[in-house]
Protein backbone atom coordinates (compact mmCIF):
# COMPACT_ATOMS: atom_id res chain seq x y z
CA UNK A 1 0.00 0.00 0.00
CA UNK A 2 1.34 3.65 -0.79
CA UNK A 3 0.95 6.29 0.98
CA UNK A 4 1.10 10.27 -0.25
CA UNK A 5 3.52 12.68 1.76
CA UNK A 6 1.79 15.64 3.51
CA UNK A 7 3.38 18.35 1.69
CA UNK A 8 5.58 20.06 3.73
CA UNK A 9 3.77 23.34 3.08
CA UNK A 10 -0.17 23.84 3.41
CA UNK A 11 0.42 27.07 0.96
CA UNK A 12 2.11 29.11 -1.03
CA UNK A 13 1.79 31.85 1.52
CA UNK A 14 3.56 29.49 4.02
CA UNK A 15 5.98 28.02 1.55
CA UNK A 16 7.45 31.47 0.47
CA UNK A 17 7.52 32.46 4.24
CA UNK A 18 4.73 34.53 5.49
CA UNK A 19 4.37 38.45 5.29
CA UNK A 20 7.65 39.57 5.84
CA UNK A 21 8.80 37.69 2.49
CA UNK A 22 5.98 38.84 0.78
CA UNK A 23 6.69 42.56 2.00
CA UNK A 24 10.39 41.35 0.58
CA UNK A 25 9.15 40.15 -2.73
CA UNK A 26 6.41 43.17 -3.49
CA UNK A 27 9.40 45.69 -2.21
CA UNK A 28 11.54 44.53 -4.92
CA UNK A 29 9.49 44.26 -7.67
CA UNK A 30 8.62 47.60 -7.28
CA UNK A 31 12.26 48.62 -6.42
CA UNK A 32 12.99 47.07 -9.78
CA UNK A 33 10.41 48.25 -11.62
CA UNK A 34 11.66 52.06 -10.78
CA UNK A 35 14.88 51.12 -11.61
CA UNK A 36 15.38 49.12 -14.45
CA UNK A 37 15.14 50.55 -17.47
CA UNK A 38 13.57 47.12 -19.01
CA UNK A 39 10.89 47.48 -17.05
CA UNK A 40 9.95 51.80 -18.45
CA UNK A 41 6.78 51.23 -19.77
CA UNK A 42 5.48 49.19 -16.73
CA UNK A 43 6.41 51.80 -14.59
CA UNK A 44 5.51 54.42 -16.86
CA UNK A 45 1.75 52.60 -16.42
CA UNK A 46 1.71 53.24 -12.64
CA UNK A 47 1.97 57.15 -12.28
CA UNK A 48 4.02 59.17 -10.46
CA UNK A 49 4.13 57.18 -7.16
CA UNK A 50 4.74 53.17 -6.64
CA UNK A 51 3.30 53.67 -3.25
CA UNK A 52 -0.19 52.80 -3.21
CA UNK A 53 0.42 50.45 -5.78
CA UNK A 54 3.32 48.86 -3.69
CA UNK A 55 0.75 48.57 -0.51
CA UNK A 56 -2.69 47.02 -2.41
CA UNK A 57 -0.30 44.25 -4.29
CA UNK A 58 1.16 43.20 -0.62
CA UNK A 59 -2.11 43.30 0.21
CA UNK A 60 -3.46 41.48 -2.42
CA UNK A 61 -0.75 38.63 -2.81
CA UNK A 62 -0.76 37.92 1.52
CA UNK A 63 -4.25 36.55 0.69
CA UNK A 64 -3.97 34.95 -3.06
CA UNK A 65 -1.09 32.89 -1.74
CA UNK A 66 -3.37 31.63 1.03
CA UNK A 67 -2.62 34.09 3.91
CA UNK A 68 -4.46 36.76 5.30
CA UNK A 69 -7.19 38.23 3.08
CA UNK A 70 -6.08 41.87 3.82
CA UNK A 71 -6.58 43.24 0.43
CA UNK A 72 -10.62 41.60 0.13
CA UNK A 73 -11.04 42.82 3.94
CA UNK A 74 -10.10 46.37 2.86
CA UNK A 75 -11.68 46.52 -0.67
CA UNK A 76 -13.86 43.46 -1.01
CA UNK A 77 -14.08 41.35 -4.75
CA UNK A 78 -10.20 41.73 -6.28
CA UNK A 79 -11.80 42.59 -9.60
CA UNK A 80 -8.70 42.76 -10.80
CA UNK A 81 -9.54 43.12 -15.12
CA UNK A 82 -12.16 45.65 -13.85
CA UNK A 83 -9.55 47.55 -11.75
CA UNK A 84 -7.27 47.85 -14.14
CA UNK A 85 -9.19 48.74 -17.07
CA UNK A 86 -8.19 52.32 -17.19
CA UNK A 87 -4.77 51.36 -17.59
CA UNK A 88 -3.02 50.64 -21.07
CA UNK A 89 -2.42 46.98 -20.64
CA UNK A 90 -1.07 45.15 -24.14
CA UNK A 91 1.33 42.15 -24.15
CA UNK A 92 4.69 44.69 -23.77
CA UNK A 93 3.01 45.61 -19.82
CA UNK A 94 2.19 42.03 -19.71
CA UNK A 95 5.60 40.68 -20.33
CA UNK A 96 7.11 43.63 -18.47
CA UNK A 97 5.49 42.78 -15.33
CA UNK A 98 6.40 39.50 -15.71
CA UNK A 99 10.22 39.51 -16.31
CA UNK A 100 9.88 42.00 -13.19
CA UNK A 101 8.32 39.19 -10.86
CA UNK A 102 10.34 36.73 -12.31
CA UNK A 103 13.77 39.24 -11.02
CA UNK A 104 12.43 39.90 -8.22
CA UNK A 105 11.56 35.97 -7.24
CA UNK A 106 15.04 35.21 -8.04
CA UNK A 107 16.91 37.77 -5.64
CA UNK A 108 14.76 37.03 -2.90
CA UNK A 109 15.23 33.87 -3.06
CA UNK A 110 11.72 32.50 -4.15
CA UNK A 111 12.77 28.73 -4.13
CA UNK A 112 12.67 27.47 -7.46
CA UNK A 113 9.63 25.14 -7.47
CA UNK A 114 8.02 27.75 -6.00
CA UNK A 115 9.27 29.83 -8.82
CA UNK A 116 7.90 27.90 -11.40
CA UNK A 117 4.64 27.48 -9.69
CA UNK A 118 3.66 31.47 -9.46
CA UNK A 119 5.07 32.23 -12.70
CA UNK A 120 2.45 29.75 -14.52
CA UNK A 121 -0.30 31.70 -12.24
CA UNK A 122 1.06 34.84 -13.15
CA UNK A 123 1.43 34.41 -16.55
CA UNK A 124 -2.73 33.44 -16.43
CA UNK A 125 -3.42 36.61 -14.39
CA UNK A 126 -1.36 39.25 -16.45
CA UNK A 127 -2.61 37.61 -19.76
CA UNK A 128 -5.94 37.60 -18.79
CA UNK A 129 -5.56 41.37 -17.62
CA UNK A 130 -4.60 42.56 -21.35
CA UNK A 131 -6.67 45.04 -22.96
CA UNK A 132 -5.24 46.54 -25.42
CA UNK A 133 -3.74 44.93 -28.84
CA UNK A 134 0.24 45.39 -29.35
CA UNK A 135 0.43 47.08 -32.34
Amino acid sequence: MQTEEKPAFETPFEWLGGEDRVRELVDRFYDLMALEPAYAQLRAAHGSSLDGARQKLFWFLCGWLGGPSHYTDRFGHPRLRARHLPFRIGEVERDQWLACMRQAMIETGVPEALRERLAGAFFQTADWMRNTETP
